[in-house]
């Protein structure tokens, strides 16, 4: 889409307009600086996602638009936890845990760790689900980014 003011905002209003929920939104420049490349996740069926599809189309900030679920893609998302880790047995228990999920302990106090993760939305899931929700303080959650596998790219 057209990196420039509003068109964020377009996009959001045209979801907010006709009830469908966004699930994950991810925004940024591009190689081409008039460029974003904007990475949204939504859920319906699939009549829906191709109205969403036909809509999106239609708005002229959008310059071209990639269903990436239709063939192989990669994802990742960042994900920063703040959790307490009081007591030689949490720490250890979430040392353990965030080698498991192969994360990193970014920040330590005597109190809390603030860890690290990137992977797809069901590895940061597991990791949450992981994780005793007594300890979790708070969570920052980037929005999942995607690209297309292989030789495939986005071509204007």
């Amino acid at each position: 889409m057209e990196n420039e003011a509003g068109a964020l905002s377009r996009v959001a209003g045209l979801f907010s307009a006709r009830g469908y929920n966004i699930e994950s939104l991810s925004v940024a420049p591009t190689e081409d600086p008039t460029l974003s490349r904007m990475t949204l996740v939504t859920n319906g069926p699939d009549e829906v996602v191709e109205q969403i599809t036909k809509q999106l189309n239609k708005l002229i900030e959008v310059v071209k638009l990639l269903d990436l679920s239709s063939e192989g893609y990669v994802e990742r998302e960042l994900m920063l936890v703040k959790v307490r880790a009081v007591g030689g047995q949490d720490r250890e228990e979430i040392k353990r845990l965030v080698d498991i999920f192969r994360g990193n302990i970014i920040d330590v106090t005597d109190k809390i760790y603030t860890v690290e993760l990137t992977g797809t939305r069901s590895k940061l899931d597991g990791f949450l689900q992981a994780m005793d929700r007594n300890l979790i303080l708070e969570i920052a959650r980037t929005g999942v980014s995607g690209l297309s596998r292989g030789e495939r790219i986005l071509k204007l």
